[in-house]
């Protein structure tokens, strides 16, 4: 299988960076892979898991939200926020649902459809974390 660069960045550090078979992205049109050869593109990402598959092993990596682009000289995703599996503290990601469940009450109309739609995002990474946890 052809590869091709990835880098993953945060502003937090370079999460990921080297050569990969693909990368399954979380887009807010919805999910999409990403192979060698891809045809250019921007997208948004949305809070998610985004997948790396290099030599037929999977790292999944949290992400909440950014961009990605797909250019000539591979795949970059500029995250809002990235963390391996391994790295996710899940009592606080448990919290910061919580949270975000108390401040549905703050919102009308369209930003409380927005906050819904967020809120429902982290309810779908805490399932797959608590699914993959279990296996």
């Amino acid at each position: 299988m052809a590869t091709f660069h990835f880098d993953l960045v945060s502003p937090e550090k370079l999460a990921y960076s080297g050569e990969v078979d693909q990368v399954d992205v979380p887009g807010v049109e919805g999910d999409f892979g990403v192979l060698a050869g891809h045809a250019p593109v921007v997208a948004v990402i949305r809070p998610g898991i985004l997948t790396i598959t290099v030599g037929g092993k999977h790292e999944k990596i949290i992400v909440l939200g950014g961009l990605a682009e797909v250019s000539e000289k591979g795949l970059t995703v500029l995250a809002d926020t990235a963390s391996s599996m391994a790295e996710l503290d899940k009592a606080a990601f448990a919290d910061k649902i919580s949270e975000m469940e108390e401040g549905l009450k703050e919102h009308e109309g369209n930003e409380l459809d927005d906050a819904i739609t967020r809120l429902d995002h982290f309810k779908q990474i805490q399932h797959v974390i608590s699914s993959t946890a279990m296996h």
